[in-house]
């Protein structure tokens, strides 16, 4: 059988025509089975909701509101959360209830406080709206729609600390004016694209808002997928019952992105993978890349890598070749989009894969679970996948033509933040290699520490680094005593109670700057002691003494505001064990639940090689 695109072309006595025919029936039974697998997806989402829920599992609580049903929608995300090892308590209101729940304050939404709360107004409803109204207010539509979600958001913020999950608009061309309706007003699919513009300009503004863009949704998968009309009909339910698991899984990564839980580095093969042929046979002068033929695929798909490196995305290679063969068309080829620069980590040799991965996350110090890894080889794939489960390894079409479109759908890389530090990602890691390099220079660590020439700042929370402070709430895991997740909005709300007191570190040192990698909050339990209630840093800057100094700094910061002592806490989690011990190594006192205490007076503070900027070092 011979490879077209979509499918494979059975060879057939009559020719074309007939190889058309058979094309054609291969691709029905392929489209049939998709979608009795799409059903059975479903099923077994249902049968998860009867599971009982597991110790381990994370709680969460999510309303799911909307002006049509919602009910098959509610019971596909609590069973893609089970899958995903969260455990999700529901609650799915009646039907069209949008306006009791929210605008009223004593409903059972505010009632039962959902962390999530998912917002889903249908396009179809919004028609049955507007073919009633008059010229004037078609011509307003967008405008008064927004006002009104807007409000719903207001209402829901004012009264409870939930994260919204607002549904953007499927596109309905009502065909009345044909492709004249992008030109006029009066016209449905005017207002609806407008709308969804203006949500995501409005979105900006409201930091517990994030988008579910369910017309990205229509776009990849086409309206008869999305959509069952018959089922709209009969049940009010506008998405169909095979679309929903995507739906669900596609609600459940902004959750979990929303949660700290992102990807972020991808590990990449070489030969088929970033372009045909492969490097060592073919030489840098066959390789397929570039505008012509199938090597315009390889090109897309170091273009869209490239792109989420400037997003903040890790890149780096894990290739079996021999390692100056395996630059060259990094550093020569005129038509490779992707450039040393971009790589953060170059492994090219003939060791196996699982052992290089290994070495590569244990260099950038992530978990295995924000690793993707792409390889065109199944083996080499399946290896991976089953010597490494947490890592998350896609299953690449053969056709390489594909490979793009099949990434995007995967949805893979979702965030709920982004920041400037996110760009130069790249950069840092980078920096972090000659760090490393230096290191053997010198006889002791301590020299090699001073030879750094490290400064930090610690300053107050202030607006413009709410975001990134956010982000590294949401983030980090490892170095993180109590695990707290705090929204833009909640970091903001801190820096105006007088019982907290907040500090941001930065720190650079003679190779570049590490940006903002640290934060404290701390609570004003009493007259005489300060509660540490979140202290957590980057990964990127261990063993060079940023711990002892934020933790002197936030003692000599107690000590100069009069009080007596500061506690600390650690709350266990599955990820966080390096940091079990931290307190005790600082000095502090172990008391009972996992709580620890210093005096102020008494505090013995640490000898460290990083100085305040603006202060002079000592000779």
């Amino acid at each position: 059988m011979e490879w077209n695109g979509r499918g494979y072309m059975a060879p057939c006595r009559d020719g074309y025509r007939r190889g058309i025919g058979c094309f054609v029936v291969i691709q029905l039974v392929e489209d049939m089975e998709t979608e009795r697998m799409d059903m059975i997806k479903f099923s077994r989402l249902e049968r998860n909701c009867r599971q009982p829920v597991k110790e381990e599992m994370m709680h969460y609580k999510m309303a799911v509101l909307g002006n049509c049903s919602t009910q098959h929608l509610a019971k596909a995300v609590k069973g893609y959360a089970y899958e995903m090892q969260i455990a999700l308590d529901v609650f799915d209101a009646d039907y069209d209830q949008i306006d009791a729940q929210i605008l009223n304050t004593d409903s059972e939404f505010y009632d039962f406080a959902p962390k999530f709360t998912v917002l889903f107004m249908c396009s179809e409803k919004l028609y049955d709206s507007f073919v009633l109204m008059t010229q004037a207010e078609k011509h307003l539509f967008a405008e008064t729609t927004l006002a009104r979600i807007q409000k719903y958001w207001r209402r829901m913020s004012s009264n409870i600390n939930t994260k919204i999950i607002q549904f953007t608009f499927a596109q309905i061309d009502e065909s009345v004016f044909g492709n004249y309706a992008c030109k006029t007003e009066d016209s449905f699919l005017y207002q609806v694209r407008k709308l969804n513009y203006l949500l995501m300009q409005a979105a900006l503004e409201y930091k517990n808002v994030f988008l579910f863009d369910l017309d990205r949704v229509q776009s990849l998968y086409g309206q008869e997928t999305l959509m069952d009309p018959k089922m709209y009909y009969i049940a009010k339910l506008p998405i169909s019952i095979k679309m929903l698991p995507e739906i669900a899984r596609q609600i459940m990564q902004i959750v979990v992105a929303i949660r700290g839980k992102i990807k972020k580095c991808v590990i990449c093969d070489l030969d088929n993978t970033l372009w045909g042929g492969v490097i060592g046979d073919d030489g840098i002068e066959n390789i397929q890349i570039g505008e012509l033929g199938l090597g315009h695929a390889f090109s897309d798909l170091q273009a869209w890598l490239k792109e989420l490196k400037r997003r903040g995305i890790i890149l780096a290679i894990c290739s079996k070749n021999d390692e100056a063969t395996a630059k060259q068309p990094f550093l020569s080829h005129p038509e490779m989009i992707l450039r040393m620069e971009d790589i953060s980590i170059f492994v090219a040799n003939w060791e196996d894969k699982v052992s290089n991965i290994r070495s590569i996350q244990q260099t950038l110090n992530i978990g295995m679970d924000s690793i993707v890894f792409l390889d065109d080889n199944p083996f080499e794939r399946n290896l991976v996948k089953s010597m490494i489960p947490e890592i998350t390894v896609p299953e690449l079409p053969e056709d390489p033509s594909l490979y793009c479109s099949y990434l995007k759908r995967l949805n893979l890389f979702e965030t709920a933040s982004y920041s400037e530090e996110d760009a130069i990602r790249t950069r840092q890691y980078q920096e972090e290699a000659k760090r490393l390099s230096l290191e053997k220079e010198y006889s002791s660590y301590e020299e090699y520490l001073e030879s750094l020439e490290m400064q930090a700042i610690a300053k107050p929370f202030d607006k413009l680094h709410y975001s990134r402070i956010a982000q590294l709430t949401q983030r980090s895991n490892q170095f993180n005593l109590c695990t707290g997740r705090y929204s833009e909005a909640e970091i903001e709300q801190l820096t105006k109670d007088d019982k907290h007191d907040t500090l941001y570190f930065c720190l650079k040192d003679r190779f570049g700057d590490y940006g903002l990698i640290c934060v404290a909050i701390m609570n004003e339990i009493s007259d005489t002691e300060i509660l540490i209630q979140e202290f957590l840093m980057s990964c990127r800057v261990l063993k060079r003494g940023m711990e002892e100094f934020v933790m002197d700094t936030i003692v000599a910061m107690a000590r100069d505001r009069g009080f007596h002592t500061v506690r600390g806490r650690y709350i266990p989690t599955q990820k966080n064990a390096m940091v079990s011990d931290l307190y005790e190594r600082m000095g502090f006192r172990n008391l009972d639940n996992n709580y620890f205490i210093a005096d102020v007076e008494g505090y013995q503070y640490h000898k460290t090689y990083i100085i305040k900027e603006g202060d002079r070092v000592n000779e």
